[in-house]
């Protein structure tokens, strides 16, 4: 078994980026359960041991990483920007795309009452949001859905862990029509607006 743990985390250090189980299995011809094993044996080792690197669960994949302690030092030790934080407007785009996803633009649009193309790009370079197929209705607008980088900056094993929302889900939940407009259960369809009001985020603020 301790070979085993060796190699998975030679297999995870030499990757750099997250890896499925799936690979790891036929990699090591292990079956699934027994890596899966492993792995969260590793995890808790780093935590408990309170190592400098820590090992992340990302729905089907797992990643090395350093350990959020020691942030601030590696960005002094390499000279890295602390990346700006998330304006309200930003949050609020990205939250609607998490909990209504694959959604379109419009329809977050809709929802805010204001033009969102401009935040919709930010999350895109942030690689917290990414494009995922188009929406079979006129215009074939894009959809778009949280990525792997959004699991890993909010501290996500998966969507599942995310929440719930009163508003969000549940019954009464909104959902996109045939058309593309917003159809609410208890009012009947409610269609897009012709041109919705520009967002007023024109900058991304925060702390640097």
């Amino acid at each position: 078994m301790k070979e085993i743990e060796s190699a998975v985390e030679a297999i995870l250090f030499a990757s750099g980026e997250p890896v499925q189980v799936e690979r790891i299995c036929v990699a090591l011809e292990i079956d699934q359960p027994t890596v899966e094993q492993v792995l969260q044996r590793l995890m808790d080792y780093y935590a408990y041991e309170r190592r400098g690197i820590r090992l992340l669960h990302i729905e089907d994949s797992w990643q090395l990483c350093s350990a959020p302690d020691y942030a601030d030092l590696i960005r002094r030790a390499f000279e890295i920007r602390k990346p700006a934080k998330l304006s309200q407007p930003a949050l609020e785009v990205l939250t609607i795309i998490a909990y209504y996803q694959p959604t379109t633009r419009a329809y977050v649009d809709q929802i805010r009452g204001v033009d969102s193309a401009y935040t919709i790009g930010l999350l895109l370079d942030r690689k917290l949001i990414e494009e995922c197929g188009r929406l079979q209705v006129p215009g074939r607008p894009h959809l778009y859905r949280t990525t792997q980088q959004f699991l890993r900056a909010f501290h996500l094993t998966s969507l599942e862990d995310l929440p719930e929302m009163p508003d969000l889900g549940g019954e009464g939940q909104m959902r996109l029509g045939e058309n593309g407009e917003i159809v609410d259960p208890d009012a009947g369809a409610v269609p897009l607006p012709e041109e919705a009001p520009k967002d007023e985020e024109q900058t991304e603020d925060g702390e640097t």
